[in-house]
């Protein structure tokens, strides 16, 4: 049997193209390309709730040697190359989710509102047969640009008009914080300034909440801390099934769960979002824990698993809602 080389795929693929000119039957004319994705969305059942996974689009971020910073950027590079990325970018995916209880719709964190990327903002719950009118309660789990901007339009206009924003207490405290903005490097500043354009109108309205607390029919929020100084996760249970939605514990698993001792650029406290990230997979891998990771490929569902000395993220099978 001839070895199975680029060479050889190549010539099979001229052999087949060569072979479309004799059709074994006629075909009225070929096909046009049929344009751009659909919006995208993946319901699956924790117990008796029903969970929606809601894709935003993703981000081709550009990056150098900064955007890691406890290790070479070559390493880096592997990682990405190993991956499947360009060796200066990292493609990262966006994806909220919805949780109805049976009594109250509840979306965690709102993705980019089409204000972050043009590739970025593709989220429609109408798509989903989902009225934004009728989300309950947003729950956030930080404050960076792609999990809040989705409250508000580019027109400042709010996109849930029913629904309880609840935000963690000491995420609210750093970031509405000036004396915090003033000390930030210059680079830092238009994400607080952004804080300030979504919640500065509707302040009176956020509710914060300590993390360690149920803040949901069935949810309860666990500090995280690291990533950001209140980023926080959720514990989503119904009977006997659960579900820990991560956030930005681990940015792309393909880097940060394989390696969870990296540092990313845009970790607050580098050494902490290290402790914590190691803490929340080693406990969802021993427990064999469905986890939903708002950078992981879409669905964003499925386990973590140890390997090596790192972890590796084991996707869920679509399947049809039970």
């Amino acid at each position: 049997m001839a070895s199975l080389t680029r060479r050889t795929l190549l010539a099979g693929s001229a052999s087949a193209a060569a072979a479309t000119t004799f059709p074994l039957h006629s075909a009225a004319a070929a096909a046009p390309p049929a344009g751009k994705q659909a919006p995208g969305f993946y319901r699956f059942k924790i117990g008796s709730y029903e969970l929606t996974a809601v894709y935003d689009g993703l981000w081709y971020r550009d990056i150098d040697d900064k955007f890691v910073r406890n290790v070479p950027f070559p390493e880096v590079q592997r990682a990405l190359t190993d991956a499947r990325m360009p060796a200066d970018k990292i493609v990262l995916p966006f994806t909220a989710l919805l949780v109805n209880t049976g009594t109250k719709l509840i979306l965690i964190d709102t993705g980019t509102g089409g204000q972050i990327a043009p590739t970025a903002g593709s989220m429609d719950l109408g798509a989903a047969g989902i009225d934004p009118n009728a989300v309950d309660a947003i729950l956030i789990s930080h404050f960076h640009p792609d999990h809040i901007n989705g409250i508000k339009t580019k027109e400042n206009q709010v996109v849930f008009p029913n629904a309880e924003i609840n935000v963690p207490a000491p995420e609210w405290a750093y970031w509405m914080d000036d004396a915090n903005m003033n000390a930030a490097p210059e680079a830092a500043r238009p994400a607080f300034r952004n804080v300030r354009r979504v919640f500065g109108d509707i302040a009176k309205e956020v509710k914060r909440f300590e993390p360690g607390k149920e803040v949901a029919p069935g949810i309860t929020s666990i500090a995280a801390y690291g990533h950001t100084p209140g980023h926080t996760v959720f514990a989503v249970a119904s009977g006997n099934a659960s579900l820990l939605v991560l956030g930005d514990t681990t940015n792309h698993p393909a880097l940060f769960a394989r390696h969870p001792e990296w540092q990313a650029v845009f970790d607050v406290d580098g050494s902490m979002a290290a402790e914590t990230r190691k803490k929340l997979l080693d406990r969802t891998a021993a427990d064999r824990m469905l986890v939903q990771g708002y950078h992981f490929p879409f669905p964003a569902s499925g386990h973590i698993a140890k390997e090596g000395s790192g972890y590796a993220f084991v996707p869920v099978h679509w399947q049809p809602t039970l």
